[in-house]
């Protein structure tokens, strides 16, 4: 098993609207210099923060399927396909934008959210007509047993059906609690700490930080167990195969 934590110095950051939404990016776009460039299948993930009102104006996309998860405040939601929706804390909304589609963006008030990128055959994606799809909290299966709780985002019994083959966790540990994770061979589980310390142990422990870009890669099956280091821990976790049997598109640096 092979990990790697990247530090928030080797991870992009951006910022939108003047700097009132900023953004950190453990996997950017290109020329924003994150150490990590793709992860298989997973394209693109950022982190945004605002203390107030901000908003990014209409621009378009084409292919990917983009994942937006709204932890705290309200959004509204605007596209060229006629949609206007508002989404809330815990609420997910997803574009397979498909053969195109040009959206707009506006945070109503302090939001923390991500967007993350997924990259299903692209030369496919592209002849399929583009969908946007809204999703509240209490859509989601959360499980809370020992002090952790888990929302499975994407995976089993979640309401979201992606092209692209991803897990996709909000995973919450008490202080003394453990999470227990089985890896299937060849995959990769990438996690973001966004509040707190904690730890990956093996057969060894490796210690992690808030903030911190975690990823793990395994060539059999891999069990391990994550926990927080004194305080509780809250991590945003995604499952993708190493590679993928379809070509991907070229990111350059």
């Amino acid at each position: 098993m092979d990990i790697k934590i990247i530090k928030p110095q080797d991870q992009a950051f951006g910022q939108f609207d003047g700097g009132k939404i900023i953004e950190q990016k453990p996997i950017g776009f290109s020329g924003e210099g994150s150490l990590i460039n793709r992860l298989g299948p997973l394209f693109y993930w950022a982190w945004a923060k605002s203390e107030g009102e901000g908003g990014i104006g209409f621009h378009p996309h084409q292919g990917f399927e983009i994942l937006s998860y709204n932890i705290k405040g309200r959004g509204r939601h605007q596209d060229t396909l006629g949609t206007i929706s508002e989404v809330g804390a815990g609420g997910v909304q997803v574009m397979q934008t498909g053969s195109g589609v040009q959206h707009a963006e506006s945070l109503l008030e302090p939001s923390e959210g991500f967007q993350i990128w997924f990259e299903p055959h692209l030369s496919k994606a592209i002849k399929r007509t583009p969908t946007y799809s809204k999703y509240v909290h209490e859509d989601f299966p959360i499980t809370s047993e020992n002090g952790v709780m888990i929302k499975t985002i994407l995976g089993e019994h979640s309401p979201i059906n992606l092209v692209t083959d991803a897990k996709m966790y909000d995973v919450e540990l008490g202080n003394g609690t453990i999470y227990n994770y089985a890896l299937s061979p060849n995959r990769t589980l990438a996690g973001l700490a966004i509040r707190g310390n904690g730890g990956v142990i093996d057969e060894l422990e490796v210690s992690f930080d808030n903030k911190d870009f975690i990823i793990i890669q395994s060539e059999k099956v891999e069990s391990f167990t994550i926990q927080p280091k004194g305080e509780e821990l809250r991590m945003l976790l995604i499952e993708i195969p190493v590679e993928v049997d379809y070509p991907l598109y070229r990111k350059p640096r």
